[in-house]
């Protein structure tokens, strides 16, 4: 516990944290603060708290799934709310020193754990995306809109903030009825069903993911439109034609940094002359570093989280346009919280589908994902592109208009 003790005296400053060690000794980091309960923490061997602290996610994320790392105070989202709040972003003051520790070239393993060649890109996707379909019922909202939901109220419902991402995404696009629109990373489907019910637009949407394909073209069938929204599994390098639109929602994520300037010279082919693109992508608001170790051998295998000056080279590089950037803040946080709170209440049913090492991997996820938004360098962009700048209308009236409408 001698270098546990010694990290978390300096970090802990602002609530508490109370750890109770193998060996029973009790330690007591920070100072009560208003608006926050104290957490109580257990280690049950010897080994982990050093473990946690060489290697932060890493080795907190796989004591907590193996019941090495318990709370019996607070949630696994408490605790980890509790420790990055003392090291907020905004409140880390060399910023130059940051940069010089994270750069990607520093981290050789991170820059290849994020290489996505085709066949590498399909396998990254089945780990995650083709999951049993009812573990996504159980969190996400009944259309399974897997990105950041926009929260016009923080207090709106999940599906509310679902159906006004859509909307907010859809008015960003400029769509008139007849167009056609590729979607890459079309998930279960249900931004392409929107689309077309709303403008009438013929949509191809494209996925890695055997699950999502089948379920997305079921709905299409149900829903009588299969032959206006059609799905594709094919990677984005292979789609071939011309798109008056192209909208592309949570899946630059798994593009690596090696692939952004392939990803935006072929989406730069893929775009009509006059067409409009809109890219919805976590984003990174430090400088660019590599993901965490946890997460990409648990969760997203490939993925890598951009910062907003990477986005900006690819484009630039290949002269595709940047007409807009909307920085949502907040938002997935939120979105995040309530597939937490609705993966908790459902814990039994998930624990009985796999079992209870893979509900912590879970719960550790959603949480450690919420406070990244929160605390963290986690953000989400909304970037729209073109190829010609005469494009779009003079002035972003056509989006405010356009999504009052849908959402009225």
């Amino acid at each position: 516990m001698l270098l546990f003790d010694k990290a978390f005296k300096k970090l802990i400053k602002q609530g508490e944290l109370i750890v109770t060690s193998a060996s029973g000794r009790e330690y007591r980091y920070g100072a009560p603060y208003p608006g926050r309960d104290p957490v109580r923490v257990r280690f049950t061997d010897k080994s982990t708290p050093r473990k946690v602290v060489l290697s932060p996610s890493l080795g907190a994320g796989e004591a907590y799934m193996d019941g090495r790392l318990l709370l019996e105070q607070g949630d696994i989202y408490d605790l980890i709310d509790l420790v990055t709040w003392n090291s907020r972003f905004e409140t880390q003051p060399d910023q130059k020193n940051l940069e010089s520790r994270t750069r990607l070239p520093g981290d050789p393993f991170g820059w290849l754990r994020t290489y996505n060649q085709e066949r590498r890109s399909k396998k990254n996707v089945a780990h995650h995306y083709d999951l049993s379909a009812r573990l996504y019922d159980l969190f996400l909202d009944a259309d399974r809109q897997y990105s950041c939901a926009y929260f016009t109220d923080v207090d709106n419902s999940l599906e509310q903030a679902q159906t006004d991402k859509k909307a907010h995404i859809a008015a960003k696009l400029y769509l008139k009825p007849g167009l056609r629109v590729l979607d890459i990373g079309c998930g279960w489907g249900g931004m392409a069903l929107y689309l077309h019910e709303k403008y009438g637009v013929e949509v191809l949407g494209i996925t890695l993911s055997e699950e999502q394909i089948k379920i997305a073209r079921e709905r299409a069938e149900k829903a009588g439109v299969a032959d206006k929204v059609k799905f594709q599994l094919i990677d984005y390098r292979k789609v071939e034609g011309k798109f008056d639109r192209i909208v592309s929602v949570g899946m630059y994520e798994h593009v690596g940094p090696a692939h952004f300037r392939t990803y935006a010279a072929k989406c730069r082919s893929l775009l009509a002359e006059d067409g409009v693109m809109l890219l919805h992508t976590i984003g990174r608001i430090g400088p660019p570093r590599p993901t965490d170790t946890w997460t990409t051998k648990y969760i997203f295998p490939g993925g890598y989280i951009p910062s907003l000056s990477e986005i900006a080279r690819a484009a630039e590089a290949v002269r595709l346009v940047m007409t807009d950037v909307e920085t949502l803040r907040l938002h997935y946080g939120y979105t995040l919280l309530h597939w937490l709170r609705r993966t908790q209440a459902h814990k039994a049913e998930i624990v009985a589908m796999y079992d209870e090492r893979f509900y912590r991997m879970w719960e550790f996820y959603l949480a450690g994902s919420a406070t990244g938004f929160f605390n963290g360098q986690m953000i989400n962009y909304q970037v729209q592109y073109v190829r010609d700048r005469t494009a779009l209308p003079l002035t972003r009236d056509y989006m405010f208009e356009a999504e009052a409408k849908l959402r009225s």
